[in-house]
């Protein structure tokens, strides 16, 4: 695969924990005055040590000025669309146009169950995925006439109004691993957001998954260029030379970033670190150097 051209942006992956409840809030801090692009928070309302993920993105809406806020991702078996499109869409007004969606299918489904969810099989959960993305987007359409209306096998809305419409076209990222899901991701989402070390065979799994995305993407007649591709990593820095892959000082990582970008079309990059030494290195030191790399491969 190669690139796909996308500017470069760099986003951190903090977890929502609620021990203590301010920790979270100040490292979303960091990371804006780190200069990073997004701040993300994993999304498992079943787990007692974590705060609900989407309260958190609204208090942390409020406690910043420019970081866009993403869950990463959202579970959506347990935040119903038509309830979760008016909560993104009024949360991006009230920021001004700083909100994205990150969707996921599913994975712990005990929890799921545990907190009144229903279990699905991988089928049933794309299936879902899909009709979830029509209502969020139809509640969002209000220039179109006339009450929503979506009957599907797991979400029906049957005559709700529209709006409000958000500040911006909030994308709908993927969390997709499995061909299915991928498939799905080429042909309905904005963008694709997998992690580093879900991927069975690392970096180089990217090449064969994009190509699913891309031939979905083209077969509902879209560019492929038009599904973002992002990546959750983590690591460690270090002041010498590294022992591999996101294992080394801030040049080693940012290198390693530009292959990710030039090879694999990946665009968005998000740390996971609850660090904020390895947030202030990523943002003031990762980031600029890696743009300048893929930007100086770009011209030549």
């Amino acid at each position: 695969m190669s690139d796909y051209g996308h500017e470069l942006w760099f986003g951190s992956f903090i977890t929502p924990t609620a021990r203590p409840p301010q920790a979270p809030v100040e490292l979303a801090q960091t990371s804006e005055r780190a200069g990073l692009d997004l701040v993300s928070f994993q999304d498992h309302p079943y787990q007692s040590a974590f705060q609900d993920t989407w309260t958190l993105m609204s208090y942390v809406a409020a406690r910043t000025e420019r970081i866009r806020i993403s869950g990463n991702v959202l579970s959506l078996p347990l935040r119903p669309p038509a309830v979760l499109a008016r909560a993104a869409a009024s949360l991006d007004r009230l920021t001004g146009g700083r909100v994205e969606l990150g969707i996921g299918a599913g994975a712990f489904w005990d929890g799921i169950v545990a907190m009144g969810g229903r279990r699905l099989e991988p089928a049933q959960a794309v299936r879902a995925v899909e009709e979830a993305v029509d209502v969020i987007r139809g509640l969002w359409a209000t220039d179109e006439t006339g009450p929503l209306r979506v009957t599907g096998e797991f979400y029906t809305v049957n005559g709700a109004k529209r709006g409000p419409a958000p500040a911006h076209r909030i994308p709908i990222r993927i969390g997709a691993y499995k061909p299915r899901m991928l498939r799905l991701t080429g042909r309905i989402a904005d963008g694709w957001l997998p992690s580093l070390g879900f991927l069975p065979e690392g970096p180089a799994s990217l090449r064969a998954m994009n190509e699913q995305i891309d031939e979905a993407a083209s077969a509902a007649g879209r560019e492929p260029a038009a599904v973002s591709r992002l990546l959750n990593l983590s690591g460690r820095f270090t002041s010498g030379a590294g022992g591999g892959l996101f294992q080394g000082t801030p040049d080693d990582w940012a290198e390693q970033i530009a292959d990710l970008a030039l090879q694999y079309g990946v665009s968005g990059f998000i740390l996971a670190s609850d660090e904020p030494a390895d947030l202030n290195l990523f943002g003031r030191e990762v980031a600029p150097r890696a743009r300048e790399l893929v930007q100086s491969e770009r011209v030549t």
